[in-house]
């Protein structure tokens, strides 16, 4: 008896770490400047990469740099990187470079940002609510690694690690789905407004996550939609 007992603190003490569920209208919250509150994301897919694209919704209330979402690997730290830099704008950096697409200042809504990058052109695209900016390019012929770290709410200065307050956000994210492929300018329009393309590296509705300090859910408080999966 006093074992079964023991199992089943462990199997509840697990599933309270480590969540798998369907995370529809829920949201991360990040409430204060920390260098030890995050989330921590497993990938469906551990294959490299070739070509990705991420989308999320993001709301801070930050007057500084800040990170989005980190992924990385044991051989480059920012294998992934979606930033904010005060005063500049929006990075999105792949296998260590970074390329900038200037903004003047973070908007004081929560936004909705997606992310392309593909190997062949190394052509990168960011979408700020379903409006795209210009085309740059980065990484040409790169593949990314795997076996990755993938964190919301802090830069990654080290594999899993290396965490810096000073570039913590503070704020809400939602919405993460990750997709080993670039999706059209019509399939991003579609997830902006509430639609899922089967997202097979990181799905929001089939999420593998582990929050760590102070790392609250909470319903969303963005619009919500109730479209269906396509």
């Amino acid at each position: 008896m006093e074992k079964l007992l023991w199992c089943l603190l462990i199997t509840i003490s697990f599933s309270q770490a480590f969540g798998h569920e369907d995370m529809s209208k829920q949201a991360f919250v990040f409430p204060g400047v920390s260098a030890t509150a995050y989330v921590s994301l497993e990938a469906e897919s551990k294959k490299p990469l070739e070509a990705f694209t991420v989308c999320l919704y993001a709301h801070a209330d930050v007057s500084r740099s800040f990170s989005i979402f980190s992924y990385a690997t044991k051989t480059s730290f920012n294998e992934i990187l979606l930033f904010w830099t005060r005063g500049q704008g929006f990075s999105i950096a792949v296998g260590g470079p970074e390329i900038l697409f200037s903004a003047s200042e973070i908007p004081e809504v929560p936004t909705h940002i997606c992310a392309t990058w593909e190997s062949a052109t190394g052509i990168v695209k960011l979408w700020l609510d379903g409006k795209p900016r210009v085309r740059k390019s980065l990484q040409k012929g790169y593949i990314v690694g795997t076996n990755a770290s993938i964190i919301l709410g802090q830069e990654q200065d080290s594999y899993g690690g290396g965490f810096d307050a000073n570039q913590s956000l503070v704020g809400e994210i939602g919405d993460v789905n990750m997709w080993d492929f670039v999706l059209s300018p019509k399939q991003i329009n579609a997830v902006y407004v509430g639609r899922v393309f089967s997202p097979n590296v990181l799905n929001w509705r089939a999420l593998k996550y582990e929050t760590h300090g102070d790392v609250f859910i909470k319903p969303q408080l963005w619009p919500l939609t109730d479209c269906c999966e396509s």
